[in-house]
């Protein structure tokens, strides 16, 4: 099997090439453009082919961490990996990204599952994706719903907050609310002009959710469509309004939404088991599926001690601080 190598400006064609491979979110083209204009970083597309037909393809990135440069598929995102017709293909384009890797530093794949041929012990699960199967109409998903998230979802509408969705107009409210949530969890935040790279480059696919209350922004997030799946990379609601529960008629509306766009799937993103978050999002009925992300030369998923002093002392910095700091900082950090 033949393994070609190509780069961002040579493949404008590449959501065609993987449109048969059931690509996620993370796989497309619209993500990669944005990797590179807000942070820099360099796009490496492998393709896999026996003879003339394409039997695969593997989206990778030059990242260039603190700690040096890595190759990772895919940064930033919860997951990428191989897209292929079948195991030998997968297996040669992660043999190809390992070689390919010798060259520049570690490598980090990162799959939606742990697939059979990787090695036991070679990754790391500590992290779960939660994924609701969706009906055919809202009717029906509210029905489902449990009678408290029933009523959870109604409180801000009695308070008269109201849900819109709209594109890149709205991102400006999104960011304001989403960068006081990161300085409360003591973590930097992306560049406005990631989210503004993003929302741009995939177009319809992207929409921004806000909740708002005679005008004021509660509660924002933004919704990528790809392949019958709605995915949620980020969401944020102001912790001062928390009585009235923005965030759940926010995620009531992504859900209405992704029915509503034919959307199969509802992927709420990545979760730590027994989280608060991980909480909130079981409480739709969303089922979790470990994600497994592989790694060359192979580390031990340990407890940083560091960690927790870092977001103490990020979480003490002024906010105008922080967000001007945070941002030069996020994108070397590719979780």
């Amino acid at each position: 099997m033949r393994v070609k190598r190509v780069f961002l400006n040579e493949i404008p064609d590449w959501d065609d090439l993987i449109k048969d491979f059931a690509p996620g979110p993370y796989h497309h083209l619209a993500w990669l453009k944005a990797v590179a204009r807000a942070y820099g970083h360099a796009p490496v597309f492998l393709l896999a082919y026996e003879g003339q037909e394409l039997r695969g393809a593997l989206p990778l990135v030059i990242f260039k961490g603190f700690r040096g440069k890595s190759l990772i598929s895919l940064p930033f995102g919860d997951y990428g990996g191989p897209l292929a017709s079948d195991e030998e293909a997968q297996k040669a384009l992660v043999f190809h990204a390992q070689k390919i890797a010798e060259e520049i530093g570690p490598l980090e794949i990162r799959f939606p599952e742990k697939p059979a041929f990787l090695p036991k012990n070679s990754g790391q699960v500590a992290k779960v994706r939660l994924l609701l199967p969706l009906p055919d109409e809202s009717d029906d998903l509210w029905k489902a719903l449990k009678s408290k998230v029933r009523s959870q979802v109604r409180r801000p509408m009695k308070e008269g907050a109201e849900a819109v969705v709209a594109g890149v107009e709205l991102l400006p409210a999104f960011y304001r609310i989403y960068t006081k949530t990161m300085h409360y969890l003591g973590s930097p935040p992306h560049a406005l002009s990631w989210f503004k790279s993003i929302v741009s480059f995939y177009e319809d696919k992207a929409r921004v959710v806000m909740v708002h209350l005679k005008g004021k922004p509660l509660a924002a997030s933004i919704i990528i469509f790809s392949n019958e799946t709605a995915t949620v990379p980020w969401a944020a609601s102001l912790r001062e309004y928390k009585r009235i529960s923005p965030n759940m008629l926010l995620y009531w509306q992504m859900l209405s939404l992704a029915i509503e766009k034919g959307a199969k799937i509802f992927d709420f993103g990545r979760s730590t088991p027994g989280s608060g978050t991980y909480r909130f999002k079981k409480q739709w009925g969303a089922e979790e599926k470990a994600l497994f992300w592989y790694r060359v030369p192979a580390e031990e998923e340990k407890v940083s001690k560091v960690r927790p002093l870092i977001e103490k002392i990020w979480q003490k910095l002024p906010e105008k601080a922080a967000n001007y700091l945070g941002p030069k900082l996020r994108g070397r950090i590719a979780l």
